[in-house]
């Protein structure tokens, strides 16, 4: 990393970090806890008369609401989204216990973003924003003025893709995310970090017919194969302050962690994050998840979040397991519209200096847009969809990349399909050869079975089928190839 963007990350860490050892009342402050609404109890200091008694805010499945007693306001006024209060059916307000607030503070309080005053569901991968209806899931304690979260998944996966490229494997994957925030000034002070167990599978990753990206051995692409992520797929550090009622100005850093470009990345998608198979637009859209080297600065008007990513360009190497540096030499922007609780709009572009290893001083530019759409379609049904659209630009070619995803969910079963579609130039070893549209239809469904109050295992398979073009068909063996995948998971929720 350069002498400039390495002082200027570490600034934002030891701002982070003297940030954190200030004290800040809880009653100042939403409290925050993605996807659970905890009612909670609390005695005041006097009581002049009895109040009277109402039921807590909707609990999670399995758990038991119970009733408390309101208190009368005594402390401030606590900031609520009322944008978001007016669409509460179609994504509750969440609550979770204010502990240490002053006798008399209201005991519900309305969870927040940790880049704004808006609802928490709202926020998904790196500063990328979801559906306010979507769906968060996680093991939540509290010690003090911090709120600490967890959520993983580990999927052991049998994977086959037939014809000559084909290939089977039995591999490992998923992800584990710890979160610590507390409240800052009027804002929120918050460290993420996300690791992953695709290392275990090798270098050369898991056989994926018309993937393309990275490599294994650093002289060779990847094809027909899905890089394994590396160990880590975040560490990074935010602040925000909110600067009126619904509008906040934010910072974000990390060493790794995902730049102002591109939709939530796939595993975080609720339209498809059931699905243990990589898009194979991975490369057009949300490949950038994991940049070494991140700074964003960004402002919330309500429902409208403007943002700008410096950041390192250059894709992580075949070495999984350590933490690169390098210069934050690209540049991102990014526009997100919530026009509703169901619905999340982003466009971006980004300039992206050296990306490709194997392809030195060549940059490339891309562009991407996209709708995130999440809405309880009936009593315990719930549909959740992504359109995307992402661009690449290189050696003066346009190559485009379009994805349709869906989830159907009711009690321990999801449904889950893929649709997409690109333009492809590296499925070959030809040096900057012609471009190949091929595409891929996936359909697939698991089923989950509860061990415990917060751990679940599932089971599920996937179906694929495969489209190349007759130029290829000879090298695939078909015109349509199959692929098949069966698993099982742990999930921590």
């Amino acid at each position: 990393m350069s002498g400039s963007n390495h002082k200027v990350l570490l600034a934002v860490s030891a701002l982070t970090v003297a940030f954190a050892a200030q004290s800040a009342p809880a009653s100042a402050q939403h409290m925050h806890m993605p996807g659970m609404q905890m009612p909670t109890t609390k005695k005041a200091a006097t009581k002049k008369k009895a109040a009277p008694k109402r039921k807590a805010a909707t609990a999670p499945a399995g758990s038991k609401p119970i009733e408390h007693e309101a208190t009368p306001s005594a402390g401030p006024a606590m900031p609520m989204n009322h944008s978001h209060m007016e669409h509460d059916q179609a994504a509750p307000m969440s609550t979770m216990p204010m502990q240490d607030a002053p006798h008399g503070a209201g005991h519900e309080m309305a969870m927040t973003g940790a880049l704004g005053p808006y609802p928490m569901e709202r926020e998904s991968s790196g500063t990328a924003w979801q559906p306010d209806a979507s769906e968060h899931v996680g093991l939540m304690s509290m010690s003090g003025d911090w709120t600490l979260m967890a959520h993983g998944v580990v999927n052991l996966v049998y994977d086959h893709q037939s014809g000559r490229r084909g290939d089977d494997k039995l591999f490992a994957s998923g992800m584990l995310m710890g979160m610590a925030r507390r409240p800052l000034g009027n804002g929120t002070l918050q460290f993420k970090a996300m690791l992953s167990p695709d290392p275990l599978m090798g270098k050369s990753g898991y056989p994926l017919l018309l993937a393309s990206g990275e490599t294994a051995n650093g002289r060779d692409r990847l094809i027909d194969r899905q890089h394994p992520h590396d160990l880590f797929m975040e560490l990074s550090a935010s602040v925000s302050q909110n600067i009126g009622k619904t509008s906040s100005v934010f910072v974000y850093a990390a060493l790794p962690g995902e730049p102002a470009f591109g939709p939530p990345a796939f595993m975080h998608r609720e339209a498809i994050l059931d699905s243990p198979e990589a898009p194979i637009s991975h490369h057009w859209l949300d490949s950038t998840h994991i940049s070494f080297g991140v700074l964003t600065g960004g402002m919330v008007l309500d429902r409208v979040k403007l943002e700008v990513s410096r950041f390192n360009g250059r894709e992580p190497d075949q070495h999984r397991w350590n933490i690169e540096t390098g210069p934050l030499d690209s540049t991102a922007v990014r526009v997100s519209w919530n026009p509703t609780p169901e619905l999340a709009l982003q466009g971006s572009w980004g300039h992206f200096t050296d990306p490709e290893q194997l392809e030195p001083g060549v940059d490339q530019k891309r562009l991407s847009a996209s709708a995130l759409y999440a809405r309880e379609i009936a009593p315990g049904w719930k549909l959740a969809g992504t359109l995307a659209w992402g661009r690449k630009t290189s050696h003066g070619h346009h190559d485009d990349a379009y994805v349709m995803e869906a989830s159907l969910r009711h009690a321990s079963w999801t449904l889950f399909g893929r649709g997409e579609m690109t333009e492809n130039r590296e499925l070959t070893q030809v040096e900057d050869g012609p471009a190949y549209r091929v595409g891929k239809i996936s359909l697939g469904a698991v089923r989950d079975f509860d061990l415990a109050e917060h751990l679940s295992l599932g089971a599920g398979g996937l179906i694929a089928l495969n489209f190349v073009p007759g130029s290829l068909a000879s090298i695939y063996g078909a015109h349509n190839p199959l692929g098949a995948m069966g698993f099982v998971r742990l999930k921590l929720h």
